[in-house]
């Protein structure tokens, strides 16, 4: 089979979310991946010679280490034929209004500035393939000494920060998507929260990869000091190409002692994307991190959050959905590491196939010899649409002590179709009946996200369902 033939796309019309714009930029890597290509990066970031150090021996880990022998297939990934940085053709603003007019438009129909300007969001960031184009952070919270930048920006006026906590959650040794992240990261987002300040209103950053045959590698490191509160929002999107486009960012969170960081995301790539993303919290004593997470879209998906409970009482919450359609194979899960006595931690997965698609939850619970008192609960569920899906339940779990409280509850069926009968007796067509028992199952993860994006995720099932239940 030829390339061409392996990335032809065939989906339903996405909608706003297909909105194709002219590929221009202002510059550009060549494809592949090459100190060189490293160096030239660097460079236009004007970065310090430290970061360039990370920058290549991330490349050589890179070029060391294999793809992974479980899950999905990933040979189709060719890094020699993906560009893995482009400068879009603007400047970062903090005036919506200065952002280029066709980059600006997309964002409108994405919905990204409404929200702000209703004041539902206390900072919002924009970034277009590999440069954030737009940041604003509301004036009371810079008061208070909270930061919310780009990642670039954050890098040059808070370097002390970034090295103090770069790369110390996820290094480049933990897989060889991270190592090339860490080889060519561009754009992201910077959050510092200092002791006792609590960011009432969501902080949002939306990530949208435009140009065909290319990667995006965006970094977010968000730092809550102790006694804080913050929840963040991500966004991401791309329309579809008939060729290989490739997300390999990283998420690196650090919860302090007494504070909570609250983590949502509505991944929607297109089925060209594999998405490789990595992500990672530590959370310190009595400390909490929430995740939400949606995947929708993309070829492949391997997403696995972790949370890693370093402090006694630490305490993690992992609420995922995932929807994987006709040519699709969403490999996703939590890990959690209990670390430290009385540590606390549950995970509930919802998982939707059709048309043959693979949804496959993979997780990981690892209780330490030193964690005792600890508690984990996780459920997942799957509902496969048709007799082609798949779904599968893969959880490891790695117990060093006895004194220790756990439960695993997975569930898998078929949609119902008495319920299914019950609702047409009631007038209600064939189709929206089905539509009506998926939302109903999704449900409790739509309840879990900020309003928008519950109706996105809301909107995205039904482009899934639509004429497309056999």
């Amino acid at each position: 089979m030829s390339k061409k033939e392996k990335t032809q796309v065939q989906e339903m019309d996405r909608g706003v979310y297909d909105i194709k714009n002219e590929f221009t930029f202002r510059s550009k890597t060549e494809k592949g991946l090459t100190e060189e290509i490293i160096r030239q990066i660097s460079a236009e970031k004007e970065e310090p010679e430290w970061m360039l150090d990370y920058r290549l021996k991330a490349l050589d880990i890179f070029n060391k280490k294999s793809n992974p022998t479980w899950g999905p297939d990933l040979s189709e990934v060719n890094i020699d034929e993906i560009t893995t940085y482009i400068r879009p053709d603007a400047d970062l603003s903090d005036d919506w209004n200065k952002v280029p007019d066709e980059i600006r438009d997309t964002f409108d129909k994405l919905g990204i500035p409404e929200a702000e300007k209703e004041s539902l969001l206390s900072g919002v960031g924009a970034q277009y393939d590999s440069e954030v184009v737009y940041h604003n952070i509301q004036k009371h919270l810079l008061d208070q000494g909270v930061i919310y930048t780009d990642f670039e920006t954050g890098l040059k006026k808070y370097p002390e920060i970034v090295n103090k906590y770069f790369q110390k959650c996820i290094t480049p040794n933990l897989h060889k998507y991270a190592a090339l992240h860490y080889a060519v990261w561009s754009g992201g987002s910077f959050v510092y929260v200092p002791k006792g300040v609590k960011v009432d209103i969501p902080l949002q950053s939306y990530f949208r990869l435009n140009a065909p045959g290319a990667g995006q590698f965006e970094h977010t490191l968000i730092i809550i000091e102790d006694d804080s509160y913050c929840h963040f929002i991500e966004g991401c999107s791309a329309p579809k190409y008939n060729v290989v486009n490739l997300h390999a960012g990283a998420v690196e969170l650090f919860v302090g002692k007494n504070s909570t960081l609250r983590y949502s995301t509505i991944e929607n790539w297109s089925r060209n994307m594999y998405n490789l993303n990595t992500k990672r919290a530590i959370v310190e004593e009595n400390g909490r991190i929430e995740w939400v997470s949606g995947s929708f879209g993309s070829k492949v998906s391997m997403l696995y959050p972790a949370s890693i409970l370093m402090g006694e009482n630490a305490s993690s919450e992992f609420t995922g959905i995932s929807f994987a359609g006709e040519g699709q194979n969403l490999d996703t899960g939590a890990q959690v590491v209990h670390a430290a006595p009385n540590t606390k931690s549950t995970i509930n997965t919802k998982s939707i196939s059709k048309s043959g698609g693979v949804a496959i939850y993979r997780g990981l619970v690892d209780i330490r010899e030193n964690a005792y008192g600890s508690k984990n609960s996780t459920s997942c569920e799957s509902l496969m649409l048709d007799s082609m899906s798949r779904s599968d339940t893969i959880p490891s779990i790695n117990i060093k002590n006895n004194d220790i409280d756990m439960g695993h509850e997975a569930k898998i069926g078929r949609i119902s179709d008495s319920v299914i009968f019950y609702l047409m007796t009631r007038g209600i067509s064939e189709e929206e009946a089905k539509q009506m028992v998926v939302r109903g199952f999704a449900e409790p993860i739509a309840k879990e996200l900020p309003l928008e994006y519950a109706v996105e995720m809301n909107n995205l099932i039904n482009l899934e369902l639509v004429g497309s239940i056999g």
